[in-house]
């Protein structure tokens, strides 16, 4: 799912773009994607865009009519810029303008991709409420993700709380805190909020920074969870690059949680649901533990 640092380059690569533009002419591919009928698409071509906006993890093309589109690219939701007149045949949608054309695509069939058109008056009804982890103070970010009593991945996860953060980037962050993601926000001591909520503006600037000067001016096109200069996120398995502990993971249903014991949770191992099952009380509690059952002539795996 594209993050806070991805849906910021879209944002910036389309202000480059289509900011000041005429949007000429808009198509759709799939009956699936607008998820609105008030008002209706036709009504923002002809107009011109005056201003690009992220809302949460949406893009949102503020039109001159005070009409918006908004793109709510869920998990494999992508936007791409193409020469004018370009569709494509994974294209859900086309946006052409006069230097280009805006194509919005999904991988796979699920369908949770969205495009909403709304009035500007409307706008705030698409943001789920959670504050802005990059101009949050350390007050209103500890208060955020102690509203409620849930796993800091959760919380830092729930845009209730917080804007703009998923999967990768929580796992990220918290590796950075040297936190473990099931802590809950409840026992949450002040100098641990203190040092998630700088890890926090660390990481997301540290990966936008990156990002933007990858790109060198282009759009965005090879949008990815997975990177390869990531500690944890996408890389069970493989070593932290802090202290060399093999990468664990908690898997629930389609999500899944990278951290490392040494780093995170003081040597102690998570369950992972699907393993600890079969493995019942064979399940090793610290990663001594498990990294001796994986030596060769240990009886490990």
């Amino acid at each position: 799912m594209p993050e806070l640092p991805d849906v910021t380059l879209y944002v910036e690569a389309l202000r480059a773009r289509v900011l000041g533009k005429q949007l000429q002419a808009a198509a759709l591919s799939s009956p699936f994607l607008l998820r609105t009928v008030d008002p209706p698409l036709k009504d923002v071509v002809g107009h011109d865009v005056v201003d690009v906006r992220r809302v949460g993890k949406r893009v949102a093309l503020v039109m001159d009519d005070d009409v918006c589109v908004v793109f709510h690219l869920m998990i494999a939701g992508r936007l791409h810029w193409k020469k004018r007149g370009t569709r494509g045949r994974a294209a859900l949608a086309a946006f052409d303008f006069p230097d280009g054309t805006l194509t919005f695509t999904e991988a796979g069939s699920k369908h949770r991709a969205a495009l909403h058109v709304v009035r500007l008056s409307a706008l705030s009804s698409l943001d789920a409420g959670g504050i802005e982890p990059l101009t949050a103070t350390r007050a209103e970010f500890a208060a955020a993700l102690r509203r409620e009593n849930h796993t800091l991945k959760r919380s830092l996860t729930d845009p209730r709380f917080l804007a703009g953060i998923g999967n990768a980037y929580s796992d990220e962050i918290l590796h950075r805190a040297k936190l473990s993601p099931v802590l809950l926000t409840s026992r949450m001591t002040d100098e641990e909020a203190a040092r998630l909520h700088a890890a926090t503006r660390e990481v997301l600037v540290e990966f936008t920074d990156k990002m933007r000067a990858e790109l060198k001016g282009a759009f965005p096109e090879k949008v990815t969870a997975f990177r390869e200069d990531f500690a944890t996120h996408g890389k069970f398995g493989k070593p932290c690059p802090v202290c060399g502990t093999t990468i664990q993971r908690i898997v629930k249903g389609e999500n899944e949680s990278n951290y490392c014991p040494r780093c995170q949770t003081g040597g102690k191992m998570l369950a992972d649901r699907a393993l600890s099952k079969l493995l019942h009380d064979d399940w090793p509690k610290t990663i001594d533990e498990w990294e001796q059952r994986k030596m060769p002539g240990q009886g490990g795996a």
